[in-house]
Order: C-alpha cells, then structure tokens, then sequence
C-alpha cells in the first residue's frame, strides 16, 4: 500500500478554502453594484469648470434657481456617455433643466460633438483635469446627479442613462424630486 505525503494534501486544501471563500464573497452580495455617495443630502459641491466655448456656462446659481437639475458628467471617448446621449436629449425635450460637465477630454472634440449630435444641456462646464469631478465624487463618466431647487445633492446615478437600470433606479429617484419641487 503506497503512503501519502501530508504535503500532497496541502494543495487541494488551500484551494477548497480559496474556493470557499469566493463561494462565500458572492454569496454576501447585497447585489447593488453602486458605490455609495457622501454627497446625498448635502449642498452640491462647487461648480469649478471652466466655459466650454460659447456655451452658455455652468455656475454655482445655476443649481440654485429653485427647480430641479440633472448634473451630468461626460465625456466624448466615453462609449457609455454616447449611449445615453438620446435619452439626454429627450430628457431636455421634456423640459428638464439639464447640465453638462465635459470631462478629460479636448475642448474641440466636445464643441464638434455637441454640434453634430445635439446639445441637450442648457449650461456647460469644461473639465480638462478631472478636479471638478474629483470633488463631486465622480467614479466614472457617465455620471449623473439630481439637485434639487436649493442646490442639495438628492441622488446620484453611475452609468448610463438607458435600459431597465435607468428605469428603476434613476427614473423613481427624479420622479420623486420633481414631486417635491
């Protein structure tokens, strides 16, 4: 009868508590893939950008002005953002009072973008550096923020505005704060 090493026996252990442990992480999942905001519920943090051309530019009274505004942090090489660009527009069809912060991109490559697809932001900001959206807590573009009327932080959505996410996180979030507005 042959003997087996105790050292052979060591491997296919630690990958049973390897495996284990992963079984258990996904398992722990509370299945929300947002990462939490510090900034809800809080005064939106200051409007930094500079002027994208001849856009009307974004400033701290423009969250300010009593009525409900959607932030929205973009940018051209982000697939995502073009993605959601329709709806943007849509959106501003509807009447929502929507503002665009461009973000590490070239300011050319935003004004050509904007005039050939549509601008859907009635005020824009210009980001080259990213510190706008560092300060805003921004993850990833597309992102977009819900103010309310006072300039209060009412929600944040990470991703693009389309699809069954949009409809059943971001769309109940801004019906409530035009409600309230």
């Amino acid at each position: 009868m042959a003997k087996i090493s105790p050292l052979m026996i060591v491997p296919p252990l630690l990958f049973a508590a390897f495996a284990g442990m992963a079984w258990w992480g996904m398992k722990e999942n509370t299945g929300s893939r947002e990462l939490p905001s510090t900034r809800i519920g809080q005064p939106a943090p200051t409007v930094s950008a500079g002027p994208l051309g001849s856009y009307p530019q974004v400033t701290q009274d423009t969250l300010t002005t009593g009525e409900v505004t959607l932030v929205n942090f973009w940018a051209t090489w982000c697939p995502p953002c073009r993605a959601e660009h329709p709806k943007l527009l849509e959106m501003q069809t509807q009447g929502l009072r929507i503002v665009g912060i461009n973000v590490k991109d070239s300011e050319s490559a935003a004004r050509g973008y904007l005039d050939e697809e549509g601008n859907p932001f009635m005020a824009l900001g210009f980001d080259p550096q990213g510190r706008m959206a560092i300060d805003w807590g921004v993850t990833g573009q597309p992102e977009t923020f819900i103010i309310s009327g006072d300039g209060t932080v009412l929600f944040r959505f990470s991703g693009p505005l389309v699809g069954s996410d949009y409809e059943q996180r971001f769309l109940p979030q801004l019906q409530k704060a035009l409600g309230a507005s």
